[in-house]
C-alpha cells in the first residue's frame, strides 16, 4: 500500500497518519507495523522511533504488509519516547537508565519516575502485558537495565544471574589511587533494614553474604581514578561500599563515606557509577549478547574536569 502526503496531512506525525481509519484504523497496528519494519517513508526504512516524524507534502508512505521476516518484532535500538532502548526483541527489553530515576517502582519515593512505569505504559499503549523485573541499578547509577516480556524470559534470566554467569561490567570515579592498581575486593556484607544501607559484618555472621568484585584502574587523575569493576556476586549498593571500606570513596557519594566533607572535594551531583557492560545468553535461544551503554554527558564533563586539572 501506498499514499502520498496532501496538504492536510503537512506537519502529521507519522504514526497518526498511519492509523487513519482509512489506512491502518488504530495506534496499535501503526506501532506494529513501524516495530517489524514494514514502513518506508520516501523508500527509507523508518521504525518505531520514528513515530512522531512529521510529514511534509509529498512525502510517499509505503506498507509492506507482507514482507518476508516480518511476522516477529525485529531487534532494535535507539530512543523510544523517554527510553533508550539499547536492544529489544519479543523476550527481553535492555534499556539505558538515566541516573536521577528509579529501575522499579519504591514505595518510599512514590515521587520518583522509574523506567519500569515507562515501559509498563509503553505495554499498555500497544495492548501488551507489563514488563518482568530482572534486576535493577541504583536511582543515581546511571547505565544498563534489563527487563523481561514474559514470565519464562524473567525465569532464564534470573536464574542466569543467580547462578552469577552475567558480566556486569560498571565504571566509577573514586577519591585517591587504588594500590594496587588492578585486584579482588571480597567482603562479607550484611544489609541494615534500618539505616537501609549495606555494612560490613564478621565473617561467620549467618546473616552475612559474601561480596566479590574485581577492579583495575583505568586512567588517574591527581585527586582521583577512574576505575573499572567487574561484579562477580550482585548484592545491593556492593560497589559503593567496597570502594569506601579500601578508602576509595565514590566521588559524588553520599551515603558510604567517612571522614568531614572537606577531604571530599570534587563537585558531582550524584555516585559517579555507570553500568557500562552486560554480557549474557539470550533466554530463547541461549546466544551469546553483548550491550553496552556510552557514558552520559555528566559522567563525560566531570571526567574532562578531572583531566584538566591533573594536567
Amino acid at each position: 500500500m501506498e499514499w502520498t502526503a496532501t496538504g492536510d496531512d503537512a506537519g502529521l506525525r507519522l504514526d497518526k497518519f498511519l492509523a487513519a481509519p482509512e489506512r491502518l484504523g488504530s495506534r496499535a497496528r501503526a506501532v506494529t507495523a513501524l516495530e517489524r519494519g514494514k514502513v518506508y517513508v520516501n523508500t527509507i526504512e523508518v521504525g518505531v522511533a520514528d513515530s512522531g516524524r512529521r510529514l511534509a507534502v509529498g512525502d510517499i508512505v509505503r506498507l509492506w504488509m507482507d514482507r518476508p521476516g516480518s511476522a516477529r518484532a525485529r531487534p532494535r535500538i535507539g530512543r523510544v519516547g523517554d527510553l533508550d532502548v539499547v536492544f529489544e526483541d519479543d523476550d527481553l527489553l535492555v534499556v539505558n537508565k538515566p541516573a536521577g530515576i528509579l529501575s522499579v517502582p519504591l514505595e518510599r519515593k512514590t515521587d520518583v519516575p522509574s523506567v519500569y512505569e515507562q515501559i509498563e505504559d509503553r505495554c499498555r499503549s500497544h495492548g501488551k502485558r507489563r514488563p518482568f523485573v530482572v534486576h535493577r541499578i541504583d536511582q543515581d547509577t546511571s547505565g544498563l537495565v534489563v527487563f523481561a516480556k514474559h514470565a519464562e524470559a524473567q525465569k532464564r534470566l534470573k536464574l542466569q544471574f543467580a547462578r552469577r554467569e552475567p558480566d556486569r561490567v560498571y565504571l566509577a570515579v573514586v577519591y585517591g589511587h587504588p594500590d594496587p592498581a588492578s585486584g579482588s575486593w571480597r567482603d562479607m556484607l550484611v544489609w541494615d533494614t534500618k539505616a537501609l544501607i549495606q555494612k560490613e559484618t564478621h565473617p561467620r555472621d549467618p546473616n552475612g553474604t559474601e561480596a566479590l568484585s574485581e577492579y583495575r584502574v583505568v586512567e588517574s587523575f591527581r585527586d582521583a581514578s577512574l576505575i573499572e569493576v567487574r561484579l562477580r556476586t550482585g548484592r545491593r549498593n556492593q560497589i559503593r561500599i567496597q570502594a569506601r571500606l579500601r578508602g576509595h570513596t565514590l566521588v559524588g557519594e553520599e551515603r558510604y563515606v567517612y571522614g568531614p566533607d572537606t577531604l571530599r572535594t570534587i563537585d558531582f551531583g550524584r555516585q559517579a557509577l555507570h553500568a557500562y557492560r552486560l554480557r549474557c545468553q539470550h533466554p530463547t535461544d541461549g546466544r551469546t549478547m553483548t550491550f553496552e551503554a556510552p557514558t552520559p554527558k555528566d559522567f563525560q564533563d566531570l571526567l574532562a574536569r578531572l583531566r584538566r586539572a591533573t594536567r
